[in-house]
């Protein structure tokens, strides 16, 4: 079995651009509250089609409640989130369904069910969303194993005898199995070592290359942040702002985040504590 480290992989220098002639994703003056806490408040953001957008902040601004809302998983408490023109609140729950079936999810820890082979992991979505031959379901399970550069013997073996890398890349072909139009990635490097970490971030170029994809990725690694994005969104908690200040602090490309205007951009880009090192005495005194 070949390890994580030796793991090669040739990709283009650049990624060729998606066509981003219309919106995928509409939010509209979207608000999350749970137990009157508020967690997203007055968002706006379009998404067009063939962007790769990376959504960063630091814990409990809202990154992963955004990403579940932006899929239908939660309901907004006030506005609205729109997919290829139309209102989640406004489907029926079967075309809510057949809608999610263009949505593909690569989760945080793969989310692999132990007790499946991985070629049955893989082929979980085909067979559970599509009427294939079992010829066909085999076919493209090995093709998708290929893609994200996992050998043929892999697929017999269980998630349990397989590195955290090698899960993450598996979790990645189940996600595409059924050819996406939206890629959402739940913090795609964590848990992993700095070479891994870049496989992984190689692999969403390759896929967005390979695929006209839309991809979301949510994400602390501010070189997966730079490496696969073409735009940024980053979030702040909503109870460390200004009744009037907007929770989206930069929209922007990832060669501006150094350089944007509000500081606390430029310090969590950097990893600086800052004020926020401040604000927590502040907090232990009080």
């Amino acid at each position: 079995m070949s390890s994580d480290n030796d793991y090669e992989y040739e990709l283009d220098p650049e990624p060729k651009p998606g066509d981003a002639s219309e919106s995928l994703i509409v939010v509209d003056d979207l608000s999350v509250v749970f137990q009157k806490q508020t967690i997203l408040q007055d968002i706006n953001v379009s998404i067009l089609r063939g962007q790769t957008i990376a959504v960063i902040g630091e814990s409990g601004c809202g990154k992963t409640v955004f990403m579940k809302t932006l899929v239908g998983l939660i309901q907004p408490t006030q506005g609205s989130i729109s997919f290829d023109g139309r209102r989640f609140d406004e489907m029926s729950m079967t075309e809510l369904t057949r809608t999610r079936k263009r949505f593909g999810f690569v989760f945080q820890n793969a989310a692999l069910f132990d007790s499946m082979s991985i070629f049955e992991n893989v082929a979980f979505p085909l067979r559970q969303n599509e009427v294939v031959a079992e010829s066909e379901v085999r076919d493209r399970v090995m093709q998708h194993l290929m893609e994200v550069g996992l050998p043929s013997e892999v697929a017999r073996k269980y998630p349990a005898e397989l590195s955290g890398g090698m899960r993450k890349r598996v979790g990645l072909a189940r996600a595409l199995i059924l050819e996406p139009e939206l890629v959402v990635y739940d913090e795609p490097t964590t848990g992993l070592d700095p070479i891994m970490s870049d496989v992984i971030n190689e692999l969403i170029l390759e896929t967005r290359r390979r695929y006209p994809v839309t991809s979301i990725v949510v994400t602390h690694d501010m070189h997966t942040a730079r490496k696969v994005s073409d735009r940024v969104l980053m979030f702040y908690p909503r109870r460390r702002l200004s009744p009037h200040e907007s929770q989206v602090l930069f929209d922007g490309s990832p060669s501006d985040l150094e350089h944007a205007d509000d500081r606390r951009v430029r310090q969590f880009v950097r990893g600086e504590a800052g004020e926020r090192l401040k604000e927590m005495s502040l907090q232990s005194e009080g």
